[in-house]
């Protein structure tokens, strides 16, 4: 099977491509992108107006399988994967049980193949349950391939577990994400530690949490030569560690998500828990402190953290709800609204935190649209204007700080291995909810 897609404005960060191009796909793969393709044979997808890059990639989500299957599965979060413009997306491994075995793994890449409308990557967890105790069988299961690891949800309290496990899985070339906050300073936190917390009443988890964290792992990746990454930064101060850090040389890498770049923590609301994440949202000087950073190379990648819950658990006082919510259908739309068409920051440089970027940290073939890789690519319109409304989204998660707003730019087109999964706002799943 052949398609041409066409009249569209390609932007491949990777291949330092940006004009009007057309990209030739036979059999699920790239064949050819340049000016007007000619192919008698091929189907003519008719993309003018619009920006083609890449397949979006998000390493940072929640599809709870197993165990947690209520909030979210393979099917449901792949959906929403593919309705927010993202062809792959990697799953941590905080469920019931942890992912902490190479059985668990090949037993996800089966699921996510049988049912998964895009690609779903598997992290593993770094210790046995997530205790932070012992190191898990990440040897077994970086060869039963899982992506990376991390204890997300849980900082790596024991240093000499995390220097045995940064020692031990550079050897198999794997990064391991740290969710960095020392958790004796956050203990019962539930918003950022400042003055609108005092205000409310409601106990703070300091930023200081997170830069001691950070500062730990980076003297510990410099000590072993091995790679850390930082999950989901939201400190100035922890920024600028992270910056240090590389120009010293230390293999340390971040992620950022939205609502860290865009979100402060005047937003915080007590009767809506929508808000409540971990780390919380920040203040005004961190959000700032975290677009400088991302605009710099400081932060490498974007993510979502897309957390959702069901709606029993989020629909309660702040206190006493779980932290996170939905981000897959949003991400690009806030992205665009809010950074590129406010001026903020280029629509090369964004697309690069979602594409080649993370394609290239954790070695996934994917990212660009070159000859030869797989056909991978979400279609944006820069200009559509839309609302975000819970009761159209794909995610069983339903609780967004987002709800309401009106945002510009959104995915039209996910195409995944050259077929079309999502058109118009509409999944097309089927095939995969017949396995069901």
């Amino acid at each position: 099977m052949k398609q041409i897609f066409k009249g569209g404005r390609v932007i491949d960060p990777k291949n330092d491509l940006d004009g009007e191009l057309d990209i030739l796909v036979e059999d699920g793969i790239v064949q050819k992108v340049a000016k007007n393709i000619i192919c008698e044979e091929a189907e003519i997808i008719d993309v003018r107006g619009k920006i083609l890059v890449p397949g979006l990639i998000d390493m940072h989500t929640h599809l709870r399988e197993p165990g947690q299957e209520a909030k979210e599965d393979f099917l449901s979060g792949s959906k929403a994967a593919a309705a927010g413009g993202f062809t792959t997306v990697a799953t941590m491994p905080n469920t019931r049980p942890v992912v902490d075995t190479a059985a668990l793994v090949r037993s996800l890449q089966a699921r996510a193949k049988e049912v998964g409308i895009v690609h779903i990557e598997i992290i593993g967890a770094l210790t046995k349950g997530q205790n932070g105790e012992e190191l898990a069988e990440v040897g077994d299961m970086s060869l039963a391939g899982a992506v990376a690891f991390s204890d997300d949800g849980h900082y790596v309290k024991s240093s000499k577990v995390m220097l045995n496990g940064m020692d031990y899985l550079k050897n198999f070339d794997k990064i391991i994400i740290d969710h960095d906050e020392d958790p004796s300073l956050v203990e019962e936190g539930i918003m950022n530690e400042s003055h609108r917390s005092a205000m409310l009443g409601m106990k703070g988890r300091p930023t200081v949490a997170e830069d001691i964290a950070v500062a730990r792992d980076i003297l510990l990746a410099e000590y072993v030569d091995s790679p850390v990454h930082v999950a989901h930064i939201s400190s100035a101060r922890s920024a600028e560690l992270v910056r240090e850090g590389k120009r010293r040389g230390v293999k340390v890498t971040a992620e950022v998500t939205p609502h860290h770049l865009i979100l402060t923590d005047a937003c915080v609301n007590p009767l809506d828990s929508s808000t409540k994440v971990n780390p919380p949202l920040r203040g005004k000087k961190d959000i700032e402190a975290m677009l400088e950073a991302l605009k710099d190379g400081t932060i490498d990648i974007i993510v979502s953290d897309h957390s959702p819950h069901a709606e029993e658990e989020k629909d309660r006082e702040y206190m006493y709800a779980p932290s996170g919510f939905p981000g897959l259908e949003t991400t690009l739309g806030l992205l665009l609204t809010e950074l590129y068409h406010k001026g903020k920051m280029g629509l090369t440089e964004l697309i690069a935190k979602m594409t080649s970027a993370p394609a290239a940290l954790f070695h996934l073939n994917a990212g660009s649209l070159e000859a030869g890789m797989p056909a991978d690519i979400t279609v944006i319109d820069l200009d559509k204007e839309w609302i975000v409304a819970s009761d159209e989204f794909y995610t069983r998660g339903t609780h967004s700080p987002y709800v309401g707003h009106r945002l510009k730019g959104k995915a039209v087109m996910t195409v995944v291995d050259g077929r079309i999964v999502m058109q118009d706002g509409k999944v097309f799943a089927s095939e995969k909810e017949n396995v069901e």
